[in-house]
């Protein structure tokens, strides 16, 4: 009965999101998802908010109701990743190399330079000031890029490692991060528009004035003239949207003898069980051969999402060995809207506030130092490292890695709303050689563990030579790009 009432409670607070998004028109310009509406309501139902208000007089969602909720993250973060190369068709290597290679290092380079950042600036301020855990530096990249999903899937091993805080800075980390994603990608796109860097919005302004100015020019021409011209327009136009619909549709798999729904969930399951053997083996050869030489437990601690999305990549491959046609990937998209749209809701919903009260200025600090740094290497690094069109290339890069892919995608639209450029192909094609290892991928998960072992200097200083050598890479390819033209 309880777990019942918990999920009644998750799909009223939906509900309560989309309407709360469909009424406050600031929230709607925010791009705020209703999952994140909908888990501060809960929250403010909650112990930790209306419970404390009122002195515990008034509480309609129970202690127990939250350790339910508790529990979904965990499990529901391993639906999402799994699900994030299934259906897909993932090219080469190479393919992906020679499409998007520039753009790769450019988020590299962001990324782990967001774990310089938090860890440089925790290491020389935070810990010295305010007596901070080492691990607070590792949440820049985590809460920015991995999102609420990644912060959220994450909270069972913050508590095996002895800091349960974490998951709540986590979180508050990544709701910040996507409001900052938002406000100051759309603040960069205007500078990109005075500047003269966005083509496509400058291409567009320059073409609108200049129709202005040919119809003061041409005012005396006739109606009739005009409006033959819009006919013919129209239906040029209307044609070629009538031919592209009947462009057939993609040779989706058939499925007589089961509902489609649960046959991809049942690929999804076997990703996960994929990812679950994989980590198994590396569990049992750590603790078969490193650990007896006296090296640290990391995989014991390594959470089970980023091998799951590993098992994905598994399955769809083998997928094609036994079946004609591909994943239907459009309900793949549902299954993993749902199960984020359920996890942010439980994750935010069971957050512990007084986590983030406690250390509100320290995490100010670092979030800040986050944001100065990205936005420090979209400016000063993407024009660099991109060759054409680096300004519609690089914000999506920049809204990725404040806040997550979906705020990528809204800048990248607002600058090239008609996909002119290469930017939206490159930034698809990155994804396959990014998100497996940062941005909610291996490393991602493993950051934490990493630093809670090896120390926080060995972490610095290993991200800051990974740092320097995309950077490298990035302006080398810059450079040779340059050359052969």
């Amino acid at each position: 009965m309880e777990h019942l009432q918990a999920f009644a409670w998750l799909g009223l607070a939906l509900v309560v999101g989309k309407l709360i998004r469909k009424r406050v028109a600031f929230l709607r310009n925010l791009f705020m998802p209703s999952s994140i509406l909908g888990g501060f309501f809960l929250l403010l139902l909650g112990p930790e908010a209306l419970a404390r208000l009122t002195g515990g007089a008034f509480a309609p969602i129970s202690e127990r109701t939250i350790s339910v909720w508790s529990g979904y993250p965990g499990f529901l973060i391993n639906i999402v990743f799994a699900c994030l190369f299934l259906g897909k068709t993932i090219p080469g290597i190479r393919d992906v190399w020679t499409k998007a290679g520039p753009q790769i290092a450019l988020s590299h380079t962001i990324a782990w330079g967001q774990y310089v950042t938090g860890l440089a600036v925790t290491a020389l301020i935070l810990i010295p000031v305010f007596e901070v855990e080492p691990m607070f530096g590792a949440l820049i990249e985590i809460g920015f890029i991995g999102g609420h999903g990644t912060a959220a899937g994450l909270g069972d091993t913050f508590r095996e490692l002895g800091w349960p805080q974490g998951q709540d800075l986590a979180l508050g980390v990544a709701t910040v991060g996507l409001i900052a994603g938002v406000l100051s990608g759309i603040a960069l796109v205007n500078w990109g528009v005075k500047k003269g860097h966005a083509r496509i919005l400058r291409d567009a302004k320059q073409e609108k004035e200049h129709r202005e100015s040919l119809a003061n020019d041409i005012a005396t021409i006739e109606d009739d003239l005009l409006l033959e011209c819009q006919d013919q327009t129209d239906g040029a136009r209307t044609a070629t949207e009538d031919k592209d619909e009947r462009k057939p549709a993609n040779n989706v798999i058939r499925i007589e003898s089961m509902e489609p729904l649960s046959f991809h969930l049942a690929y999804i399951g076997l990703a996960i069980g994929v990812g679950a053997l994989i980590l198994t083996a590396l569990t049992w050869l750590e603790k078969t051969l490193l650990l007896p030489l006296g090296m640290p437990t990391l995989f014991g601690h390594v959470p089970l999402f980023p091998l799951a999305m590993i098992g994905g990549i598994v399955v769809e491959k083998l997928h094609h060995k036994f079946f004609d046609g591909h994943l239907d990937r459009t309900l793949v998209l549902k299954i993993q809207g749902g199960a984020l749209d359920l996890l942010i809701v439980s994750a935010l919903a069971s957050l512990t506030l007084s986590a983030i009260a406690d250390a509100w200025m320290p995490l100010t600090i670092l979030i800040l130092s986050g944001i100065v740094w990205t936005v420090a290497a979209f400016v000063w690094l993407a024009p660099r490292m991109l060759s054409d069109y680096w300004f519609e290339r690089g914000i999506g890069d920049f809204g990725q890695s404040l806040g997550v892919t979906a705020t990528g995608l809204l800048l990248m639209r607002i600058v090239d709303p008609k996909a002119k450029t290469p930017a939206l192909e490159s930034f698809g094609y990155k994804q396959l050689l990014f998100e497996p290892l940062v941005g909610g991928g291996l490393f991602t998960a493993v950051s934490v563990p990493l630093v809670h072992s090896f120390g926080l200097v060995a972490m610095l200083a290993a991200t800051f030579v990974i740092t320097l050598f995309w950077l490298a890479l990035g302006l080398s390819l810059k450079k040779k790009q340059r050359s052969s033209q």
